[in-house]
C-alpha cells in the first residue's frame, strides 16, 4: 500500500491541487486500484469543488453548464467527522472509509479537509491545530485499505507534521512553478535539500504551457535531470469542469472521445505520462526497499 504526496514548498501557486487530481482521476479510471484522496487544507477545498457539489441547507448549489449534475452529496464527513474517532484512539482502515466522499466506487475516494474560519475562538483554532496533528496517523491507517493514498499537503501544515508525511510517503511529487525564478529557486535548493535529491520524488510542473520558452526540454537540461520532468498542461476543460464538480465525467468523456482536439490530446497523453511515472517509481522504490 502506498503513499504519494503532492508538495510544494512555497505557499504560491503551483498548480499542485489540480495536478493531484488530474493523475487521482486518471489513475482511477485507467487502474483497476483503489485510491485515497487526502486534503490537509485549512482553507477553501478545491478537491471538494472537482468531484461533487455541497448540499447547505438543503439547498444546491448552481449546476454545470452540461446539466443537472449528479455528483451533489451531503456534507457531514471528512477530517471533521473523524475528529471523536481520532482523540478516542479508535481509529481503524474501515473507519476511515465511513467518512469519505465515494467518486468511482472501489476506484476513488476523498477524505475533505476542514476549513478554519476567520472568527474562529481560540478552542476553536486549538481544537484544529489538534485536527492537523492527526495527519500522520489518518495516512498510515489508511495505508493499509487503499492501494495508493494520494496526499494534498498544504503549506500551512505546521512544519513537523509534513516533515512526518513525507518522511512517510513512498514517492513525493514536488510541485514548481514554471516561472525562471522559482525553476532557480529549485535548482538552489536541490543542492542542499535531501528530499529533493531523494529517488523517491519526482519533479512536476501544473498549469503548464508548452509553448514557453521555459519548456520541459529546456528546464530538464537546465536542472540536469537524468529523467524529462513530468507535467499537467494548463486545459480549459479540465479547469472549467473543477469549477462544477464536473472533473469525473470529463475524463470519462476523454476516454471515450476519438476525434478529439489537438490540445486535449496533449493533455490526457501529458497525464497518462505523469501517472505512469509514478507508478513505475513507486514500484522501483519498494523493489529497493526488499
Amino acid at each position: 500500500m502506498s503513499v504519494i504526496t503532492f508538495w510544494n514548498n512555497k505557499n504560491e501557486s503551483s498548480g499542485k491541487t489540480m495536478s493531484l487530481v488530474a493523475i487521482a482521476t486518471y489513475m482511477a479510471i485507467e487502474h483497476n486500484t483503489r485510491n485515497l484522496i487526502i486534503s490537509t487544507t485549512n482553507k477553501e477545498d478545491k478537491i471538494k469543488k472537482c468531484y461533487y457539489e455541497e448540499i447547505k441547507k438543503g439547498k444546491k448549489l448552481n449546476l454545470g453548464i452540461f446539466g443537472p449534475n449528479k455528483n451533489t452529496l451531503d456534507v457531514e464527513s471528512g477530517i471533521k467527522g473523524l475528529e471523536k474517532i481520532i482523540k478516542s484512539n479508535k481509529i481503524t482502515p474501515n473507519i476511515i472509509t465511513n467518512y469519505t466522499k465515494v467518486i468511482f466506487r472501489d476506484r476513488l475516494e476523498i477524505l475533505a479537509g476542514e476549513e478554519e474560519s476567520e472568527t474562529a475562538s481560540e478552542s476553536q483554532k486549538k481544537e484544529y491545530r489538534e485536527m492537523q496533528e492527526s495527519y500522520p496517523d489518518i495516512i498510515n491507517t489508511a495505508a493499509q485499505y487503499y492501494d495508493r493514498v494520494l496526499v494534498d499537503l498544504d503549506y500551512n501544515v505546521p512544519k513537523e507534521i509534513r516533515d512526518r508525511i513525507l518522511k512517510r510517503s513512498d514517492v513525493v511529487i514536488i510541485n514548481v512553478n514554471q516561472r525562471l525564478s522559482c525553476v532557480d529557486e529549485f535548482k538552489r535548493e536541490k543542492e542542499t535539500n535531501e528530499l529533493l535529491k531523494s529517488p523517491k520524488t519526482l519533479i512536476l510542473f501544473g498549469r503548464y504551457d508548452r509553448f514557453s520558452k521555459y519548456n520541459i526540454k529546456n528546464i530538464t537540461r537546465y536542472l540536469g535531470e537524468k529523467n524529462q520532468i513530468l507535467t499537467i498542461p494548463y486545459n480549459t476543460l479540465f479547469f472549467e469542469a473543477a469549477e462544477e464538480a464536473g472533473v469525473p465525467d470529463l475524463f470519462l468523456r476523454f476516454k471515450r472521445m476519438r476525434d478529439q482536439e489537438e490540445r486535449n490530446v496533449f493533455f490526457i497523453n501529458e497525464v497518462k505520462r505523469a501517472t505512469e511515472n509514478i507508478i513505475y517509481r513507486l514500484q522501483e522504490v519498494q523493489a529497493n526497499m526488499i
